[in-house]
């Protein structure tokens, strides 16, 4: 089975992060079976979903990972003039909701797998495919947390996101908080009585901005990247509110 027949099937599953991509797991475990491939499954807390984790060739040694994750985005409010989840080919593309982020790559990692089953490997080929990558990488938690447990971790990792077509080596970190700012209640006629905790987080704003400054001034660069230095960025406020 070729990449793009995969890649048709694939599309077809509404896999939003929202919902639940085990129709699209349950595939790809039967897929890989049918070569006689062996998945290992590893579920969400709540059974609605799974990373999948298959190896090609000898399992006594350190072998290369392809690896992607199977959510996409939604299609809500968007003008898809060709119908989302269905695979389109126009003008020599292939149009469909994660065609590029990232079925296209699954589809082609999951045809190398069946190639390389057919294969004297001397050493392995892993496949990893994990879940709800778009809304803060959550699935590939357990799965990392599964392959440090393996007597061998691969020895490198091939993650197909979309770079058309170059080689990127490196990957930006990330490191994502949450702050809380409490103050004192008080009527607003005695307000310097009180303790305005949007005034607080103000400052607190205020603070990750010098830093922002800071380091795009002084700080390590990597000419690598559009932005040379680290960013900082803040995403939601939420004010007004009593917490316990």
């Amino acid at each position: 089975m070729g990449s793009i027949d995969i890649l048709e099937r694939l599309i077809a599953f509404p896999t939003v992060s929202r919902e639940s991509n085990l129709d699209l797991i349950f595939y790809v475990a039967d897929l890989l079976e049918t070569s006689g491939i062996a998945s290992q499954l590893i579920h969400s807390a709540d059974g609605h979903k799974a990373n999948l984790f298959a190896t090609i060739g000898p399992s006594d040694r350190p072998g290369i990972m392809l690896s992607g994750h199977t959510d996409v985005v939604p299609v809500d409010g968007q003008n898809w003039t060709l119908p989302p989840f269905s695979m389109t080919e126009r003008d020599g593309k292939l149009y469909g909701r994660g065609a590029a982020d990232m079925k296209g790559f699954v589809a082609s990692a999951l045809a190398a797998c069946l190639k390389a089953a057919k294969m004297p490997l001397r050493t392995p080929l892993h496949l990893a495919l994990s879940y709800d990558e778009e809304v803060g990488c959550l699935g590939v938690r357990d799965l990392i947390d599964m392959m440090n447990a393996a007597p061998r971790r691969p020895l490198l990792c091939i993650v197909g996101e979309p770079t058309d077509m170059q080689v990127a080596t490196g990957h930006k970190g990330k490191l994502a908080a949450r702050a809380v700012c409490r103050g004192r209640e008080g009527h607003s006629a005695l307000a310097p009585l009180a303790l305005n905790a949007i005034h607080l987080g103000c400052d607190f704003v205020r603070a990750l901005r010098d830093e922002q400054d800071r380091l795009a001034r002084d700080g390590a660069r990597d000419g690598d990247y559009d932005i040379p230095y680290t960013t900082v960025h803040v995403g939601k406020i939420n004010a007004g509110v009593s917490r316990p």
